[in-house]
């Protein structure tokens, strides 16, 4: 889908080689911006602000214009100059689906793709954008593979692109969250193994199950850990701000842990449920390639103890993503220790930040 917005006319701005990152989320809008230093990455700006509530909702635009006015001060503060942005869309306006068919040459694929999409996309087809992905599974003398269809309603994308273009920005790629994720994941650890990665945003979780560089499974589930937030407000009758220092570990519980425990393990087990769910999906297609751990990321990973629950929970070693664990720091703009905190809900831009802008 990187394609989609091409035509766009904006100014032109030189000497900008890779793609801000822009994630749109439900609760915050992130942004990350790289450059390239010697065979990685540097880090020279990254920032979040909250969005109002249901500005975004599952996916959607609600309120443009107080988007867009989030989006312009945060790139204002961080004195972005680069106007090129990358975005990733998630929600019921996107369909992922892979799909098997017989071993073809680019142009046949090209030529085939529509008419085997007809079949599998819930949306008319002149209302959506679709893009694909040969994943090129077969191996020698096999004659079929597995293919990524990815399909975006058009209405949905370009709201974004009209909102990005009203205040100046360029949008030159649409990807998917889940993609953007295994691309900010392979960028630090190559594109061998055989990992779960779950990224817990506020309302919705993406799951990604990726084998030697090939994403296998991939799915939203809306739930996310704004539902824990909303529990534990309720549970002890506190603002917003409260329940998310107690939810991440910040504030201490003191005589609320036993509860506190409670509200955290009704919610958590629905999310390992829906992770079990990937994981034996996987294991029942993919016996002979054993998965190795899982990889949170989003604001959810930083619920305390969050990752040894997803662990014993499903017997896999479970870990919290640093997307920028090797990448260079300008620290004379940027504080090593916001990063760290930060950087578990910085996966998604991160992984839209490294892709070259199009000439």
């Amino acid at each position: 889908m990187a394609g989609i917005g091409k035509n766009f006319k904006l100014p032109f701005v030189a000497q900008q080689s890779l793609t801000v990152g822009l994630d749109i989320g439900s609760h915050a809008v992130k942004v990350c911006e790289l450059v390239e230093s010697g065979q990685g990455f540097k880090l020279v700006s990254l920032g979040s602000a909250r969005l109002p509530a249901d500005a975004v909702e599952d996916g959607e635009l609600r309120d443009p214009d107080a988007v867009a006015q989030v989006i312009k001060n945060l790139i204002g503060n961080l004195q972005i100059k680069g106007k090129k942005v990358g975005i990733s869309i998630s929600g019921y306006s996107v369909i992922l689906k892979k799909i098997n068919l017989a071993v073809m040459t680019e142009k046949e694929l090209e030529e085939h793709i529509q008419s085997e999409a007809e079949q599998y996309i819930p949306f008319d087809l002149d209302d959506v954008y679709l893009d694909y992905q040969d994943l090129k599974t077969n191996t020698e003398g096999e004659d079929r593979t597995d293919v990524m269809l990815v399909a975006a309603k058009k209405d949905v994308v370009d709201a974004y692109l009209q909102m990005l273009q009203s205040i100046g920005l360029k949008t030159v790629l649409v990807d998917v969250d889940a993609f953007a994720l295994e691309n900010s994941f392979e960028t630090n650890f190559g594109l061998e193994g055989n990992v779960v990665l779950v990224d817990i945003g506020s309302s919705k979780m993406n799951i990604n199950i990726i084998s030697n560089g090939a994403s296998l499974f991939a799915r939203d589930v809306v739930m996310g850990s704004r539902q824990l937030t909303e529990q534990i407000q309720e549970a002890f009758e506190l603002d917003f701000d409260q329940a998310e220092a107690l939810k991440v570990g910040t504030a201490s519980p003191e005589e609320k842990q036993a509860q506190l425990e409670q509200v955290f393990a009704t919610t958590t087990t629905q999310w390992v449920m829906e992770i079990q769910k990937a994981i034996d999906f996987y294991n029942s297609n993919f016996p002979e390639n054993p998965l190795s751990k899982i990889v949170m990321s989003g604001g959810g990973a930083k619920v305390k103890g969050l990752d040894k629950f997803f662990s014993k929970e499903t017997s896999l070693p479970a870990e919290v993503f640093n997307p920028f664990s090797q990448t260079a720091l300008d620290e004379d703009k940027i504080d090593p220790e916001y990063v760290k905190n930060i950087a578990p809900e910085m996966a998604i831009p991160m992984g839209l930040a490294t892709r070259p802008t199009p000439l």
